[in-house]
């Protein structure tokens, strides 16, 4: 029996899948990331819910991966392949990237699991994911000798790179409150409320009342945002979103230019679903294609938004399973 995990800032995603009953989970349970001091407390609490004897288990895990080890960047926690398979008595523990671990479920996704952005064609090639959540998490698919190879990357945590003017503002204005910034900074769920403020300071557009009110209110102030946005509501929340998404279109262009994904470029995490009909506006095409002379090359990558929610849980059990 194979436990595969997705192991979240935010949630963690677990699943229990015999290898002959393929991808179909024998056992599924959700849990809050944060409510645990470790990913054994979450699988042992999980695990006592089952009367199945797991053997092996792989993990996608919000962070690095280096040597079998990981200090996930939105947990405090320190998880090692060691120590879970000695703490579960597990024959074998396997760590992945989450963003390596959604990349294993990619060429496995169904038509309904997927919404295209553009009219491009769909070909053959090596396709990359960018997955903004609690975190913007990024992973390649190189493709070679009619395979897909998958590579881990921490990209998100690159210089965020200005386009325009008003970015280049935003920038400045991070830059004096964190130093360095990243594109993880303004291109996730955190970096939603960082674009909000610094557009208020900036008086860029008008904050209604009833929406400083519900922010007063809110222990998490992106939902609140981006909800008021798409409702359009307050032209502060509608300006932010429209940030957020030029930003996310042209570090998606960045990435698909560094390594010619001309197989696809694949928007995951939790945020992308959410905000499909403003994705679908045009305001995030128009800034991926935005580089120059590259502009009709992008222009034929097709785009997709991953609808799966569970799609890097999916590839932790296709990992496993060794599909």
């Amino acid at each position: 029996m194979l436990l595969a995990g997705d192991i979240g800032g935010t949630k963690t995603n677990l699943a229990l899948y015999a290898p002959e009953g393929g991808l179909v989970a024998q056992a599924q349970a959700t849990f809050r990331s944060a409510h645990y001091a470790s990913l054994e407390a979450v699988v042992k609490e999980f695990l006592a819910t089952t009367e199945a004897e797991v053997d092996r288990a792989v993990f996608g895990v919000a962070g690095p991966v280096v040597d079998g080890e990981s200090t996930t960047t939105n947990l405090p926690w320190v998880i090692r392949e060691a120590d879970l398979q000695q703490a579960l008595d597990l024959q074998e523990v396997k760590l992945l990237n989450d963003l390596e671990a959604t990349a294993y479920g990619v060429p496995r996704l169904s038509s309904s699991d997927l919404f295209q952005l553009n009219d491009a064609p769909t070909q053959s090639g090596t396709k990359v994911v960018l997955a903004p959540g609690t975190g913007l998490g990024e992973a390649v698919l190189f493709f070679q000798d009619g395979h897909h190879h998958v590579i881990p990357s921490e990209g998100g945590h690159a210089s965020f790179a200005p386009t325009n003017l008003l970015e280049i503002r935003l920038l400045r204005h991070l830059m004096g409150k964190y130093g360095h910034v990243s594109f993880e900074r303004v291109c996730s769920g955190p970096g939603i409320p960082n674009i909000y403020a610094f557009l208020k300071r900036q008086r860029f557009a008008q904050e209604t009342p009833e929406m400083k009110k519900a922010l007063k209110k809110a222990a998490d102030p992106t939902p609140v945002i981006v909800q008021s946005a798409m409702d359009g509501e307050c032209e502060l929340s509608i300006a932010s979103l429209n940030t957020f998404v030029s930003i996310l279109g042209a570090e998606a262009g960045n990435l698909a230019l560094k390594v010619m994904a001309t197989g696809g470029v694949y928007l995951g995490g939790g945020i992308p679903p959410k905000i499909l009909n403003k994705l679908k506006d045009g305001t995030f095409m128009a800034s991926f294609v935005n580089k120059g002379r590259f502009a009709d090359m992008l222009a034929q990558i097709p785009v997709y938004v991953i609808l799966n929610d569970k799609t890097a849980l999916f590839g932790s059990a296709c990992y496993g399973l060794g599909l």
